[in-house]
């Protein structure tokens, strides 16, 4: 579904992303895992057209999408959860939800698209006509999430979707992104809890300072050792 090859993204003289590649099949979650600072959020950036490439190809379904503007990727099927949620806050989660489908004109599928959000955070159906910046941070999380899938999206790329959330709503809001990939939806996430991350991915890669160090099966890298010691905090 998605093939990178070898991308090199700056950020004015710092090289950010050097050389990395990767893939993603359909129906997988692929997780990133990494310090903070790796790279990891540049490379969903890169990828949502928010940053451009200078070099390395990256193709979505066959077609080539390095550098094209966000919106074109999001008509193609790409959606973006960013880190830090990004909700407008002076708008209501309803307003908020029906950003999410403003490329889109099929107003049946719309809706239908609103009661399968509700269904997945019923917690947003009884907050729809309040304010967004109004709402805990996990019901920030879950608006971010409904918002990118109101896009109806093939590949949604998640940016820290547990960050600064409660250990108890963590638990949730990653059984939602498993919902999420059973539904039919192919997922890339970014998570500083690689545990989390690891426990529900087909597969993952690791990131240093902007490059792919090793990857491999979800399972295959939960017991590599090395990979324990450095990210997911055994001994």
């Amino acid at each position: 579904m998605l093939n990178v090859e070898e991308i090199d993204v700056y950020y004015g003289n710092i090289k950010a992303l050097k050389g990395i590649s990767l893939n993603v099949n359909e129906g997988e979650i692929v997780t990133l895992i990494g310090a903070n600072g790796a790279g990891k959020s540049t490379l969903l950036k890169t990828l949502s057209g928010l940053l451009k490439p200078k070099k390395g190809k990256i193709e979505y379904g066959n077609k080539s999408i390095a550098g094209r503007p966000a919106q074109v990727i999001v008509k193609a099927g790409i959606s973006h959860v960013p880190e830090g949620r990004r909700v407008f806050a002076n708008m209501t989660v309803e307003e908020n939800l029906e950003l999410g489908a403003y490329l889109r004109k099929d107003l049946k599928g719309i809706r239908n698209d609103f009661e399968k959000v509700f269904e997945l955070f019923p917690r947003l159906f009884e907050r729809k006509k309040q304010l967004s910046g109004t709402l805990s941070g996990g019901e920030q999380q879950m608006l971010a999430m409904g918002r990118a899938l109101m896009a109806k999206p093939k590949l949604l790329l998640l940016d820290e979707p547990s960050m600064g959330l409660a250990p108890l709503l963590v638990k949730t809001i990653f059984s939602i992104i498993e919902e999420i990939n059973r539904n039919g939806t192919t997922i890339l996430l970014v998570e500083q809890n690689a545990n989390m991350a690891l426990s529900i991915a087909t597969r993952a890669y690791v990131i240093e300072t902007g490059s792919v160090i090793t990857s491999g099966t979800a399972e295959k890298l939960q017991a590599s050792e090395e990979i324990r010691k450095a990210y997911l905090g055994g001994m």
